[in-house]
């Protein structure tokens, strides 16, 4: 059985091909690499044994993807294809709003002309908004974005559970990712950004590892423990493993179904800078820079739902998320 992975030689998209081959399915890659390397797809081959036909092209161009539909025959599709920095969001919306909707309908149309009726995308936490109290629920009220990405999140989510509507046969699962972290244990593969890190663990692990002088904390006036900003921090490992569960459960069932993939626990990022230290025994140097538009005080999951539903749930510390993220980056000081 044959999956389709859009953007899969990304951060995410890497460690969920290399999750799938292990629990026995075949997948393919459609990536641009825009934001990636093929060099990644190559050792998601290397650490299953399993090869991975990797088609470069553009996920907005229909022909191309057509094509691609044709030769695959995938029985789902998970797609993680999209631009994602918040803040590069808010100072290009247009950039965001073209690529992440172009995309996502382009491969819904394809869908539905080649008759693949599994379709699981990768939301996040972002569609929220400032206005659902945290700990988030799938029922917490969504919209309101404070920022483009997260608008288009929110907007694929309404445009992919319309398909699902339209479509009694189609099975939509939308996944809410909280802040993923962390590499594969081999150190292998991980998270592997252009220019400044705009995630704060690979920014913690390029000062560690030199390639940066100092980490900016953006704000430490916020309403939390430390005044810096709460996030729900979950292993990289732990959500490709919720892309599988998701993957059955589409396969199993149709309609719409969102699940939050989180841990269920804030950390600070003064805590995960001092937990880093403690794993690693790596000083990072920090300093107190403004806050950035569009960041919220604290996102953090309830994820009983993926638990009670899917079966699944985080199980890696935040420990082990530093250290392996350090495993990464110090293997791999500049990157694929």
């Amino acid at each position: 059985m044959t999956i389709l992975l859009t953007g899969a030689a990304g951060y995410i998209g890497s460690h969920t091909a290399v999750a799938l081959a292990e629990a026995g399915y075949d997948v393919a890659i459609v990536d641009d690499f825009s934001n990636s390397s093929p060099e990644a797809v190559r050792r998601c081959e290397a650490l299953t044994g399993k090869k991975m036909p990797l088609y470069e092209a553009d996920v907005a161009d229909k022909a191309a993807m057509a094509r691609i539909f044709a030769e695959t025959k995938p029985a789902a599709v998970i797609h993680f294809a999209g631009h994602k920095a918040v803040g590069e969001s808010v100072a290009k919306p247009l950039k965001y709003y073209r690529n992440n909707l172009d995309t996502t309908l382009s491969l819904l149309e394809c869908m539905a002309d080649a008759g693949c009726k599994r379709f699981i995308f990768s939301s996040s936490a972002t569609v929220y908004g400032a206005k659902a109290a945290v700990p988030y629920t799938e029922e917490s009220e969504t919209g309101g974005c404070t920022n483009p990405y997260g608008w288009t999140k929110f907007m694929i989510e309404q445009i992919a559970g319309g398909v699902a509507k339209a479509d009694p046969a189609m099975s939509v699962v939308l996944l809410r990712y909280f802040n993923p972290v962390g590499a594969h244990p081999s150190g292998r593969i991980g998270e592997n950004p252009s220019g400044i890190p705009n995630n704060l663990m690979p920014y913690i692990t390029q000062v560690a590892v030199g390639r940066l002088p100092h980490l900016n904390v953006f704000g430490d006036d916020y309403d939390t423990p430390d005044g810096t900003g709460v996030r729900d921090y979950i292993h990289v490992v732990d959500l490709a493993a919720g892309h599988v569960k998701a993957l059955e459960y589409a396969l199993s069932h149709t309609g719409t179904e969102v699940f939050n993939l989180g841990t269920g626990h804030g950390v600070s990022v003064l805590e995960l800078v001092h937990a880093f230290e403690a794993a690693t025994g790596v000083k990072v140097p920090y300093v107190i820079a403004p806050r950035r538009p569009g960041d919220l005080a604290s996102v953090y999951a309830d994820c009983s739902k993926a638990k009670r539903v899917l079966g699944w749930k985080a199980e890696k510390t935040v420990q082990d998320m530093c250290a392996d993220s350090w495993r990464w980056q110090s293997n791999n000081p500049n990157g694929y």
